[in-house]
């Protein structure tokens, strides 16, 4: 019961965190990879699909046609990654879910060595690291406090244990 975390305050619904489970969550981010990737680098939709399509048409050629991964093989790869990877969850989500009153205007982490007094639209821009290297955060979470943006990534918020919207 350690690991659970309220969103309460200036709410219209309590919401009540669980990163226990997030594994399985769809929404889940890879932090191995989610800070390396820049916006300059992007390309559109377009250029990326003709990009993939040229690479996967030139290989054909190459070496032929290859049957696709099995389900077996699919599913043990992704237990493999489960086990190793480094994750978080958008906290925006479960903001939406609390619905927050009108007249709410800060995000109040509190953590075991204080809080830290945010404006209320900057939480949308929040993710919730929640495993390292397939552990859990069990000495300094149960979840870290990371910006979307990275500028926080060396120093996370930790040792969260609430989130009061006032």
């Amino acid at each position: 019961m350690e690991n659970i975390m309220p969103i309460y305050g200036k709410v219209k619904f309590s919401v009540t965190l669980d990163p226990g489970v997030w594994i399985f969550d769809d929404r889940r981010i890879d932090l191995d990879t989610y800070f390396d990737t820049t916006e300059t680098n992007k390309l559109s939709e377009e250029e990326e699909y003709t990009k993939n399509i040229s690479q996967f048409w030139d290989k054909e050629i190459r070496e032929g046609a290859i049957s696709p991964p099995t389900i077996k093989s699919e599913k043990k790869f992704l237990k493999e990654q489960i086990l190793k990877g480094t994750f978080a969850v958008p906290f925006e989500p479960f903001l939406k879910n609390a619905e927050p009153n009108e007249e709410a205007a800060f995000i109040i982490i509190e953590t075991e060595k204080g809080e830290h007094q945010l404006p209320l639209h900057s939480a949308r821009n929040m993710i919730l690291a929640f495993s390292k290297k397939g552990k859990p955060l069990r000495e300094d979470g149960p979840v870290h406090v990371l910006y979307k943006d990275g500028s926080n990534r060396e120093d996370p918020i930790r040792h969260v244990k609430a989130f009061r919207i006032e």
